[in-house]
């Protein structure tokens, strides 16, 4: 069971996370509720971003074995995995398998470790999910709150995404020339606050494209043109 320093759990958590346990065997890695205690009231236009804040409210129970799908992926805040998952995350960093590390460290704000983690359930053929009785409170300080923060968390969430998604073989959307123009009319139209985000989003997927570009390995064309199959 993972924790951050500025969780604070219900008094139940513990053992809502073994009951969980018990009687869903089916489950590999769950989290619960994460109720958001700020320490100054909020502005109103950063509701919006409140889920990159780990800040997840909720009624139902839901699960899938579908590893990065958004619904049902447990957050790294109250974490819980059963033994054989946290094992399988470990063996694919040990065996170089999972070469990019994505856990934040010192001031960086890359994120993913938790969502890799979570996959590895899936990996064993278990399934992931969100709890509603699991519940904790996670404290946000102002600063976490701002423009300059909410878009460099932005840009290193969708850099990291970016990043798992190849380790975990999903392609990257392509967006192509319309899609391009799409991005640029969406920004115009969200204003200067919002375009700012959004822009550092696009940056952020752009240069994990840019990464992955110099690190995958190179193709030959007569390869391509004997029909091989891409490294």
């Amino acid at each position: 069971m993972f924790v951050d320093d500025d969780n604070v759990l219900d008094r139940d958590f513990v053992e809502t996370c073994v009951r969980v346990a018990d009687e869903k065997p089916f489950l590999g890695a769950w989290s619960g509720q994460c109720r958001p205690e700020f320490e100054e009231p909020p502005p109103e236009w950063t509701r919006r971003y409140w889920g990159n804040l780990v800040i997840r409210e909720f009624d139902g129970e839901e699960w899938s074995n579908l590893p990065r799908l958004p619904d049902t992926m447990p957050c790294g805040a109250g974490l819980c995995v059963r033994r054989a998952v946290a094992q399988r995350y470990l063996d694919l960093h040990e065996s170089g398998r999972r070469p990019v590390q994505l856990d934040r460290a010192g001031g960086s704000l890359m994120s993913g470790g938790d969502n890799d983690l979570a996959a590895c359930a899936c990996d064993l053929g278990l399934g992931v999910g969100l709890i509603p009785a699991l519940r904790l409170t996670h404290l946000i300080p102002p600063e976490r709150l701002t423009e300059r923060y909410l878009a460099q968390l932005t840009h290193a969430i969708y850099y990291s995404a970016t990043m798992l998604d190849a380790a975990r073989g999903i392609d990257p959307p392509t967006r192509g020339f319309a899609g391009s123009i799409a991005d640029l009319l969406r920004l115009l139209r969200v204003g200067p606050r919002h375009g700012r985000i959004a822009a550092a989003a696009q940056a952020g997927r752009r240069a994990a494209a840019r990464q992955l570009a110099k690190t995958q390995p190179r193709v030959s064309s007569s390869s391509n043109r004997a029909g091989l199959p891409h490294a």
